[in-house]
């Protein structure tokens, strides 16, 4: 039996309201949500700020523990927790990524890291923790080496873009980069023998890729393979073999495998891949999308299927979808992994299924509208 056999709603259970202009990004803490540990979420704003907010393990309802402010001058555009939890990376339009160190109940500003010339527009942490990539309205990409002390030194400035770069994204498990913009591409960077980085592949519409700007990306949990949206209203899988990537080949070649078209009607801002297999998506018709693979076997090759559409999940865009990283069901992939990659590479991937919590799945929601939403997936009776 399917794992998405039979009928789900995506139920909202709290709206996160604070925010005083369109709400860009959100990000989960990683080492929250489980063990006990309450769910820490940040958003970032054209209001200039980050709100953290953290579940409560009596109420389970969402609440505003700290606002960070005051650092940077304009319009937040993204946030990235580092692996560890400790570190909060934020990029602004002021030209600036700043690094916020969560110490005891506050949160401090410890680094700030400039060089780009205008607005940054995305930050990512390797799956380490011992690099930190950002990208911008440049056209660049830089990669930043964490060194102790909450220093920070660039170690290579980008150049193979042609326009405005959205988004940078590092592979889940490989220190393989990723990025994609206004020029209608992904691009692939990898570090050569000589610890330089340079690009190894572009895909773009001449190898079945977008015919306009693309927007984001995301992995699924193994890493082998990668989903796309863009202002061409298609999201697009693209497939690698994951056991060349694994051992060492950074030039292991990504190719297209399918393309979801005729879904959505406005511009595809955000894409998120759950662990356990869900594509959601948010666009400008304000709506909230689940995709899945369908596996009727009555065609060949992968291919996805719409799972659920929540139409009116805000009153306006829709600029950020985030699955929440612990409260998924990870028994059935977990056990899927371990026959696949073997229990090391599964245990890596996704931690033991005891450390999870079954219990729901989760996912937050950004919109032009200021809000923030948190709902859950369930299944009906």
């Amino acid at each position: 039996m399917n794992l998405f056999d039979g009928s789900y709603e995506l139920k909202e259970i709290q709206r996160l309201e604070g925010h005083t202009d369109r709400v860009w990004g959100l990000a989960w803490n990683p080492t929250t949500g489980a063990d006990g540990v309450p769910a820490v979420l940040a958003s970032c704003s054209g209001d200039k700020t980050v709100r953290i907010w953290q579940q409560s393990p009596l109420t389970g309802s969402f609440d505003c523990k700290a606002v960070l402010e005051e650092t940077q001058t304009r319009t937040i555009r993204s946030c990235a927790w580092s692996p560890s939890g400790k570190l909060l990376a934020t990029a602004s339009f002021d030209a600036t990524t700043a690094i916020w160190e969560h110490i005891g109940d506050d949160f401090e500003c410890v680094s700030t890291l400039e060089g780009h010339e205008n607005e940054v527009k995305s930050v990512s942490w390797n799956a380490s923790g011992s690099l930190l990539a950002s990208c911008g309205r440049d056209k660049s990409v830089w990669i930043w080496e964490v060194l102790p002390g909450n220093e920070f030194d660039c170690v290579s400035v980008l150049q193979g873009h042609t326009q405005d770069v959205k988004m940078v994204q590092w592979h889940p498990s490989m220190d393989v980069l990723f990025s994609c913009g206004y020029d209608n591409t992904i691009k692939v960077w990898a570090e050569d023998g000589d610890d330089d980085w340079s690009c190894v592949q572009t895909l773009g519409e001449s190898n079945n890729g977008h015919s306009s700007t693309v927007w984001a990306l995301s992995f699924n949990a193994s890493g082998d393979k990668m989903v796309t949206c863009s202002d061409d209203l298609t999201i697009k899988i693209w497939g690698t073999d994951i056991i060349a990537m694994q051992s060492g080949d950074g030039n292991a070649t990504w190719s297209h495998l399918c393309t979801l078209s005729g879904y959505h009607d406005r511009t595809i801002f955000s894409v998120h891949w759950s662990r356990e297999g869900i594509i959601a998506t948010g666009a400008a018709d304000d709506a909230i999308r689940l995709f899945v693979e369908n596996k009727d076997g009555l065609v060949d090759g992968p291919t996805c299927k719409l799972f659920l559409k929540k139409d009116k999940a805000h009153d306006m865009d829709v600029n950020s979808v985030q699955w929440s990283y612990s409260v998924l069901q990870l028994d059935m992939v977990y056990a899927i992994t371990c026959t696949e990659y073997g229990p090391e590479n599964a245990a890596n991937l996704f931690g033991s299924p005891e450390q999870n919590n079954p219990d729901n799945r989760l996912l937050a929601s950004a919109s032009d509208d200021g809000m923030v939403k948190i709902w859950k997936l369930t299944s009906l009776p």
